[in-house]
Parts: structure tokens; sequence; C-alpha cells
């Protein structure tokens, strides 16, 4: 799974990719600093069931921290987008191309509003802007990938009883698949004649198709920062349907290297730190102001809480540990929960043996739920922190 990391030039989102990953990318106080795409990987983060089972685990494709299990996916870090991206602008169309595969976005805003439009420093600039502007070039975007055909696809669909079929095909690299597509045309009731739409019904079904396709989380960075809260008062109240996450990526960035160099003792996500080691006045200084301007204000830095709220709230993901001893919680080689993964909600034990190993699907008997000791079958719907052992023939 990944997470495309969006939004203008210059709004911090090199700096929340960085502190997600701790991989290195150039950050910079100028548009353009991100050309190709940094990727890396980050973690979703969730209690981990071995301490409601009684069991010490042994990860194997994660990890556990102080009781919490991390499960690794994949953050793209895109470079900035400006307006008219769509149309080709400020090498627009390779970026958003970079973004096809992203299962969500998390958009990072300048919520102090102090990078204008083109992502120069400013003063005062309206962060309500972004929000907008970004949805529409992405709108734009997909348009323009159902416009390359249009004359094909409207005719196809035209002569076809399922006229959703003839979009699927063009929409399949936004990982839409032909169910999805059929959601949005009876969700938006569209005609069954695209070749009668207007552009502005196309764009009203591109729409509808990048909310299905590449949901996004807001990520308000710069909060330390002054006007950044009264700005997210308003942000909430003008959009209410969508999820904005306070957050001050530069801080998350700053714990996360001190704690790599042995100076705290700080686990992603939290709302505290510990002091390790001995502090020039510099160190203490940068961490009392995090302390005190972020984290008490905030509660964490918001970078951990934006990738979990992406994957459970956005992408409606449940995560499942398969063991092979349903009484031992163990692999074939004594690793107890050794496996977590992450699933759409409404995922069956079926879809759980094909994600293990694709020969698993088609080797499947049963499956058996080790917190009940219940036998359940392939379409039985699994449920968030289900520990389930699954039965192959030979």
């Amino acid at each position: 799974m990944q997470i495309g990391v969006v939004g203008k030039t210059n709004t911090g989102k090199s700096t929340f990719f960085s502190a997600a990953t701790m991989v290195a990318a150039e950050i910079g106080n100028r548009p353009f600093v991100t050309i190709k795409p940094n990727q890396g990987t980050a973690y979703v983060t969730a209690p981990c069931v071995h301490v409601q089972m009684g069991k010490q685990c042994m990860p194997q494709n994660s990890r556990c921290e102080a009781g919490v299990r991390l499960i690794p996916i994949t953050l793209l870090d895109v470079a900035g987008l400006i307006e008219g991206a769509w149309q080709g602008k400020g090498l627009g169309n390779m970026f958003l191309n970079d973004l096809m595969q992203a299962s969500a976005l998390v958009h990072v805003l300048d919520c102090s509003g102090t990078t204008d439009a083109e992502g120069n420093p400013a003063k005062g600039y309206d962060p309500a802007k972004d929000v907008l502007f970004l949805e529409k070039e992405i709108d734009y975007w997909i348009r323009g990938i159902l416009q390359k055909n249009w004359a094909k696809i409207s005719k196809t669909a035209a002569a076809s009883e399922k006229p959703w079929e003839a979009l699927a095909q063009p929409l399949s690299g936004l990982g839409m698949s032909e169910a999805d597509v059929k959601s949005v045309f009876e969700k938006g009731s569209f005609s069954g004649k695209p070749s009668q739409w207007s552009e502005e019904e196309q764009l009203d079904f591109a729409e509808m198709v990048r909310g299905q396709s590449k949901p996004m989380l807001i990520a308000c960075n710069k909060m330390d920062l002054p006007g950044a809260k009264e700005n997210l008062g308003r942000l909430q109240k003008q959009f209410p349907e969508k999820i904005f996450v306070p957050c001050c990526a530069e801080a998350e960035l700053t714990l996360r290297k001190a704690a790599k160099a042995g100076l705290i003792e700080y686990t992603p996500g939290a709302k505290e730190f510990k002091v390790l080691g001995n502090l020039d006045e510099r160190q203490r200084h940068a961490l009392e102001f995090i302390q005190t301007h972020v984290l008490d204000a905030f509660g964490s830095t918001g970078v951990q809480q934006a990738i979990n709220r992406t994957a459970f709230e956005l992408l409606k993901l449940i995560l499942v540990y398969p063991v092979e001893d349903q009484h031992k919680l163990v692999d074939s080689k004594g690793n107890v929960l050794p496996s977590a993964y992450l699933l759409r909600q409404g995922a069956t034990a079926l879809d759980l043996a094909a994600k293990v190993h694709s020969s698993f699907a088609e080797r499947f008997v049963a499956a058996i739920d080790c917190k009940t000791g219940q036998k359940i079958g392939k379409e039985h719907a699994l449920r968030d922190n289900d520990v389930v052992k699954i039965q192959l023939h030979n």
C-alpha cells in the first residue's frame, strides 16, 4: 500500500516525509526542491494483540515497541504542485502521474498562512484556498485522463448495457476497479450515455472518482507558528466533512533525530519524551519549545496520527494476525504472532489467505478464530485485531 504526500511547494511535505520515514529528503525554502518522488517506509501503528493474548510476540514482517505494533507501508513524497499543474505547469502532469498508484493522499498544508499560492514566503495567506486548489488540480487531471480517448470511450459506453465498463479501463491505473466505477455511476446518477455529458458533468464524474480512488486527509502543518491555530478552527468550520490533523513535521523530525542520537526516548505519536543524555543549551531550549508549543498544545506532533487516520479512517483498514498453531499462536518456526497484515474492512478469511501467500487461496479449506476457537468459512468477514489460523489442504 502506498500513501502519497502531496501539497503545493514549501509547505513542509519533504519534512513530513523525512519525519515519518527517516529517509533523508532535500528540504528547502524554495519551490521545486523535490523533483523526483522520494520513497520510504513509514509505519501504521496500533496496540499489539499480544497484550490481549498474554503472550510476548516475535514479529517478523513488522515491529513491536512497548506494546505497539508497527506495520510498514510505503510513503511517496511527490514534488510540490502549483496552480495549473493539470495543464503541465511546473512539470505538473509528471508530478500528478507519480500519484497513480497511491491508495490515499496526505495533503500537507501550511496552516500558518506563510506560503503563497506559488510556494513563496508570505503573510496572511488563506490556507482554505489550498484545500480547494489541490482537489481541483487532481479533478482536472483525472478528467484529462478520460478526455484523451473520450470519443472511443463514449461510443463504447453508448453501445453497452454497462456503460461504466468503458470508463473502467482508462481509470484502472488509478486503482479503480469496474465495481468502483459502477459505484460512482450509481452514486452520481450519471447518464448511461457519456457522449452527452457536458464538460461540467465530466468534471463532476472526475471529482467523484478522485474521492473514491484517492481519499485525502489534510495535515495542517506549521501549527507552532502564529495564526495557525485560528486558521485550523476556520478550516474545520468551512470544511466539516474533511479530516484535519494539526501537525508540526519539523518538531517530529527533531524528536526522531534526537531519539536516534540517544538524547531522548521517544515513540512516534507520543505526547511526551524522556531526556536520556546531556543536552546543551540550544538542544534543551528546542526540546522545551516542542513540548510546550506542540506536544502539550496538540497532544502529539500529528505526523503519526495523520498516517494512522489515513489508514484506519480513510482507507478503512483492519489489522489481522495469521498463525499456524491456534493454541501457541506461532508459525512453523515457533515465532509468536509473527505477522500482522492490513486488510480492508469486510475482508474475508480467504482474502487473508491470499494476502499471506497467493497459493494459499487455492489450498484454503477453512480457518479458525483463535480468540473463540470457532471454525470460520472462507466468506467470513474478519474483524480488527483478529488472530486467525488458516487451514490448507496439501
